[in-house]
């Protein structure tokens, strides 16, 4: 990708600041977990499926055993990744960009990616009616991202500029908004937008129920079809003083992660189960199935999509000048320890 002039993105600037304070602050403060309590944050997102099936089958509270643990959701990944740098959670599964962004914020210390925890289930979908049949057709449309400056919107305009498309902002002719997954099956409805990159299930539900068509499954884009669209992250002080704890939700994530992928049916029924308890509504079996099919869960880390993500939005202007080195971000010696004692294969 041809670098291009970086922007200042004051959205992202304003969460750089507050991050930063809120990170000193606790820092400075010196606050300590209890040693008998672990926080987990996790979102009603089927890509934190082990988060959800853990807590309705107890994985967590058995690995645990003897630990008072405490759970938080969170619906966006910078409110997840403030609530870890504030010392309201010890342990939570986001997205790959919040954890890049709380990673650069604190200049490395703020925080591990101690295990993936969900690959692919992301699609690129068109109205079946905008007459978009091949990327030339992009140009002059208006698409959305669900965040600005969130791992999908970056996915979306890294994918249009690398394709010899250019953005409005950039003084081209494609427009990316940015839209809340349910606002953007509205848009559909309404012709006020031509496609939209989302997560599963929101791709499901706009081909099943707001007349889109696939234009593009992400996965066709990497290699073997893997990426990040989920990890877990821990808070560094809380790694270091409670290694223990830390090892401890990881093989509740290993197993819970081997228990999904021997008894896929039971799974989608028991996150479906816990979305209904969380969200008020549970998504028909049809759409549950097939958004689950498309998305892979996993505790390998798959560095390599994070490190993609992180020059992609600095390319994007996303860090304005400081060029992201993530070469400390991965935190995996723990992970692997439960691996071998399990005898799986280790991951790098």
């Amino acid at each position: 990708m041809n670098k291009r002039k970086s922007v200042v993105i004051v959205a992202i600037a304003a969460a750089v600041v507050l991050s930063s304070i809120a990170y000193s602050s606790m820092s400075s403060a010196n606050v300590d977990t209890f040693s008998n309590t672990v926080r987990i944050g996790y979102f009603p997102n089927i890509s934190h499926a082990q988060a959800l099936v853990g807590v309705a089958n107890g994985t967590f509270e058995r690995a645990l055993e003897g630990t008072n643990v405490q759970y938080k959701t969170f619906s966006a990944g910078p409110a997840a990744i403030e609530a870890l740098f504030t010392n309201q959670v010890d342990i939570t599964y986001v997205g790959p960009n919040p954890a890049i962004n709380g990673y650069m914020r604190t200049h490395g210390e703020g925080l591990k990616v101690i295990a993936g925890a969900a690959s692919g289930g992301v699609l690129f979908v068109v109205r079946a009616d905008s007459d978009i049949e091949s990327l030339n057709d992009l140009a002059g449309k208006k698409l959305t991202s669900p965040q600005y400056g969130n791992t999908q919107d970056i996915s979306l305009k890294s994918y249009l500029i690398e394709n010899g498309l250019k953005l409005a902002e950039y003084g081209g002719n494609v427009h990316v908004l940015s839209a809340k997954n349910p606002d953007t099956m509205i848009l559909f409805l309404k012709k006020e937008i031509d496609g939209a990159w989302v997560p599963e299930p929101w791709g499901t539900i706009l081909v099943k129920n707001a007349n889109g068509k696939i234009f593009l499954d992400e996965r066709d884009l990497w290699p073997d079809g893997e990426f990040a669209t989920a990890v877990l992250v821990v808070r560094s002080d809380f790694l270091d003083k409670h290694p223990d704890l830390v090892k401890k939700v990881l093989q509740a994530h290993v197993e819970t992660t081997l228990w999904i992928n021997e008894h896929p049916k039971e799974a989608e029924e028991t996150v479906n189960a816990q979305l209904k308890i969380l969200m008020g509504k549970e998504l028909p079996a049809d759409i549950m199935h097939e958004a689950f099919s498309r998305m892979q869960v996993t505790y390998r880390p798959m560095k390599f999509s994070l490190f993609k993500f992180a020059e992609e939005a600095y390319e994007l202007g996303m860090f304005g000048r400081e060029k992201p080195d993530l070469s400390g971000i991965y935190y995996t010696s723990l992970l692997n320890e439960v691996l071998q004692e399990k005898e799986l294969p280790l991951v790098e």
